[in-house]
């Protein structure tokens, strides 16, 4: 009998892991979760690597020593423990890559969120990582900013894989397939084989519901009320459905023929932070082929106990999420600001945890040298 993720996987989605720390990898936990859970692949960001190192006992200690006896700044450390983690995670998830011809077995690791609005450090960062980690099945994440848009086109560009991260409106996530687009016509146009280059588009879900959810209870209509907790699968459906226009098109097309894989896209920000919500909402509600979902482990382990995986459930809500938000807007829920307002902050949070990684690190750098003495 098969399990809730053998199913999900057999519906076309993979399964990807939003976490990273030494101990999953030197405990033999990643492998397990290859294995038992059907995980293809794992995503990072700041908060996961502050959360690693700050609180990952001893796993980093001895390298640690060794960068403070070769005088290693704060910044140099994290770069060297990150890639070192994300390196290591790919040989784990090397097997899966070669079995899926590249598609999966993929790791991500982010470039630091202080260049959030600053395309040509994005890029200069990007370069810096591929050419460290050198895996193959490693992906770049870079945010959807402003200034991110024009770095995600650059990169793709030189023949690298790219996860872009942060997405909230379809608007954004449209700017987001036309950097793609443009970057794989670049790589090609540069002798690059574009068929060794992939992309996910990361669209959060959760995130969305919380924002908006907020301010229906603010407004405390019964018309308002009736809407909470649908706003973040109806975005992500309607993304889907811009997916699916964007890829039949002429231009997307010629890449594809020539060998370009399209950019899938990945449901991030998937753990149910409401607690009178079924925990696997953003799992069993956006089932589509040819996705991702990444998942916190919480959210895997209950997807694995209990989900109800029915097949497709994207096609043909098309219409109905688009109601969803005409009604949002009937009550008075500027859905254009939320985005912004989402995007602000993911950044922020990022840079925040980043900030805290440097101090985490700084003070194990400081108190390493001073157990030398």
């Amino acid at each position: 009998m098969s399990t809730p993720t053998e199913k999900l996987v057999a519906e076309g989605v993979s399964i990807w892991l939003d976490d990273l720390s030494r101990e999953r990898i030197t405990s033999g936990n990643l492998t397990e979760l290859i294995s038992t859970r059907n995980v293809s692949g794992v995503t990072t960001n700041p908060t996961i690597f502050q959360g690693a190192i700050s609180g990952g006992g001893h796993a980093y200690d001895a390298q640690i020593t060794e960068l403070a006896r070769s005088g290693a700044s704060v910044d140099d450390a994290i770069f060297a423990a990150t890639t070192d983690d994300v390196r290591d995670a790919a040989d784990i998830f090397r097997p899966v890559y070669d079995a899926t011809g590249g598609v999966d077995g993929r790791v991500s690791i982010e470039v630091s969120p202080d260049l959030a609005h600053d395309t040509e450090g994005t890029v200069a960062q990007a370069k810096q990582l591929w050419s460290t980690v050198a895996r193959p099945n490693v992906h770049i994440k870079i945010p959807a900013t402003k200034a991110g848009l024009p770095a995600i086109t650059a990169t793709l560009a030189e023949g690298i894989s790219v996860n872009v991260t942060l997405i909230f409106s379809l608007q954004r996530y449209a700017e987001v397939i036309e950097a793609f687009l443009a970057g794989i016509e670049q790589a090609k146009a540069n002798g690059h084989d574009i068929s060794q280059i992939h992309s996910v588009a990361s669209f959060f879900v959760s995130r969305v519901d919380s924002e908006v959810d907020k301010r229906l209870t603010a407004i405390g209509t019964d018309e308002a009320l009736a809407l909470k907790s649908l706003a973040g699968v109806a975005n992500a459906r309607l993304a889907y459905e811009l997916f699916e226009k964007e890829f039949a098109t002429d231009r997307a097309k010629a890449l594809t023929d020539a060998g370009a894989h399209v950019q899938r896209p990945l449901w991030a920000s998937t753990g149910v932070k409401d607690p009178s919500l079924p925990d696997t909402l953003y799992v069993t509600e956006l089932v589509a082929k040819g996705t991702v979902n990444t998942m916190p482990e919480k959210t895997l382990e209950a997807t694995f106990d209990h989900g109800q995986i029915a097949g497709d459930t994207i096609s043909g809500t098309y219409e109905a999420a688009k109601k969803v938000f005409a009604d949002l807007a009937a009550v008075g829920v500027d859905f254009d600001d939320v985005t912004q307002v989402l995007e602000d902050e993911g950044v922020a949070k990022f840079i925040a945890s980043w900030h805290d990684l440097q101090g985490t690190v700084k003070a194990a750098l400081e108190g390493a040298v001073e157990a030398a003495r």
